[in-house]
């Protein structure tokens, strides 16, 4: 992508939050999601037989557009979209979980993003599809998804290799729970529960590392992963496992090395206060 901006330096996702205050909820937020509970890298090499991660890819303006078909289209961006006939879905092409495909425009500065994607005649099938100016920080209409249960891009949350291996993550990053609220918290636009309990996170709730947190122990690469959850923190985007953050798969990851971030307990994450509760 070469020196791309992924959205204005301003944007939400690129904003340094060290500083905010910790929400007045925070523990109560912690225990729900688990205390107790460790990080778990969702990303690596490859997971039994395919790459693990959510994966990207990179075309330029002149990639053909292509029809999508979505079955929630009432709150998903028509196409056309460009997507490659070969362009990755997480899993794999046998996949029977979220099967997401991204894809970035570099030239137009585009992101575009499917859920449950599938490859038919002519173009894609997928459950719904996001698109995104990268120099914009313009939202989803309230109450529409995206890609993502939170209504968030996915993208811009991802561990990607290259970043870490430069030293540096200078952005937010994306985690699921599996118990949230029927909330949002903006820049998150959605809600994926009926649950009206208080004290489950909302979409789009941020968590941060404990500053104090010594983080000298691990790795450079996981120092590199740390630091950005003390500087950026982590966005409830999604139903999932607990504490599972997303990174894009790449063979070049040492998976033993990033299972030093299961040692990581939830104590040691706070929420920080971003704005106002949502429903």
């Amino acid at each position: 992508m070469g020196t791309l901006q992924i959205f204005p330096s301003d944007n939400p996702w690129n904003t340094d939050i060290s500083g905010y205050p910790v929400h007045p909820n925070s523990d109560n937020y912690i225990a729900s999601i688990g205390a107790a509970g460790t990080l778990h890298p969702d990303f690596g090499t490859e997971w039994m037989g395919a790459p693990n991660g959510i994966p990207f890819c990179v075309v330029g303006g002149s990639q053909p557009l292509v029809n999508v078909s979505f079955t929630y289209a009432g709150e998903s961006d028509p196409g056309p979209y460009p997507i490659p006939d070969d362009a990755p879905i997480e899993g794999g092409p046998g996949s029977t979980g979220d099967r997401h495909v991204i894809v970035i425009d570099r030239d137009n500065h585009m992101l575009y993003e499917m859920f449950d994607s599938h490859k038919v005649a002519g173009g894609w099938d997928a459950g719904s599809g996001a698109k995104f100016d990268l120099d914009s920080n313009a939202l989803r209409p309230k109450y529409w998804t995206s890609a993502d249960a939170a209504g968030l891009p996915i993208f811009p949350g991802l561990v990607r290799y290259g970043e870490v291996a430069s030293g540096e993550i200078t952005h937010a990053l994306r985690f699921t729970v599996v118990n949230s609220q029927r909330a949002f918290i903006s820049p998150a636009r959605h809600f994926a529960s009926s649950s009206t309990d208080a004290n489950r996170p909302p979409m789009g709730l941020r968590l941060r590392l404990k500053s104090g947190f010594d983080i000298s122990g691990f790795s450079a690469k996981n120092q590199v992963i740390l630091t950005a959850l003390k500087k950026y923190g982590m966005f409830v985007a999604d139903n999932g496992g607990n504490w599972y953050i997303s990174g894009a798969p790449d063979m070049r990851w040492d998976d033993d090395e990033l299972g030093e971030l299961k040692t990581i307990e939830g104590s040691n994450f706070e929420a920080v206060y971003t704005g106002d509760i949502e429903t």
